[in-house]
């Protein structure tokens, strides 16, 4: 055997840091599907995930009991606890807290669904106990300087009705970049920011209101197919996870 001498292991010693580091890249999760593959049975709860690797580090909220679980929450309303009347930069960032109420980041939500293709579920509640849920076989958004335009289809009930689908093939709105196809903004109008058309059946970061409330036409947490426009909901939530 050949002996070992003083600059192979100072050689070896020199590589060994690079090699660890790219060895743990590769064992970082990119979303809760991930976290469950390397956990037979992880509890739902805030998790860390990495969509593009080490610098891109985010906690998000794992959902592993619906429908076979490994959901990665996209955004969530629960409790009014956030404001969600926001600016482009924040809906594009993110914003809120993984273990309440929160939004994962619109270039967050590109770079999941570039890389894997996703399915969407969104689960709702009302204030009177009722649950429903909507479930899209195929979810995705494209970059920025494409308006992160939504591409959502494969619409399968779960007694909330289909208010999203009229949404696919348009592009993300805040009160300060509009880009909806109303001749005026509809994320000021209803207070909110959206995949919105002109204007919307679903608007989910609108304002946190409690149940049925006629005073302000569609301001509310809506899911129209299954409320209507004046109800506002008191949970909801998008989540995807890759397709099988």
């Amino acid at each position: 055997m050949k002996k070992r001498t003083p600059t192979m292991t100072l050689l070896l010693l020199l590589l060994l840091p690079p090699l660890l580091v790219r060895c743990s890249c590769l064992l970082l999760p990119t979303d809760c599907s991930d976290i469950q593959l390397s956990n037979t049975s992880p509890p739902s709860g805030v998790y860390t995930i990495y969509p593009i690797g080490p610098p891109s580090a985010v906690q998000v909220y794992c959902d592993m009991d619906s429908l076979g679980g490994k959901w990665t929450v996209l955004q969530r309303r629960m409790d009014g606890s956030v404001n969600f009347y926001r600016p482009w930069d924040q809906y594009k960032m993110g914003f809120g807290n993984a273990a309440g109420e929160y939004w994962l980041g619109l270039e967050n939500i590109f770079q999941l669904t570039l890389r894997k293709k996703q399915e969407l579920l969104v689960d709702m509640e009302d204030f009177e106990g009722n649950k429903a849920f909507a479930r899209y076989s195929s979810f995705s958004i494209e970059q920025e300087s494409s308006g992160y335009t939504l591409h959502v289809s494969g619409f399968m009930d779960g007694g909330a009705g289909d208010s999203l689908s009229h949404h696919s093939e348009h592009k993300f709105s805040t009160f300060d970049r509009d880009q909806d196809t109303w001749a005026d903004n509809c994320a000021r109008k209803f207070v909110g920011a959206f995949w919105y058309t002109g204007c919307h059946d679903v608007n989910p970061n609108g304002v946190y209101r409690w149940g049925a409330d006629s005073s302000l036409y569609a301001i509310g947490v809506e899911w129209v197919h299954w409320k209507g426009r004046d109800y506002s909901l008191k949970a909801i939530s998008m989540k995807i996870r890759p397709t099988q």
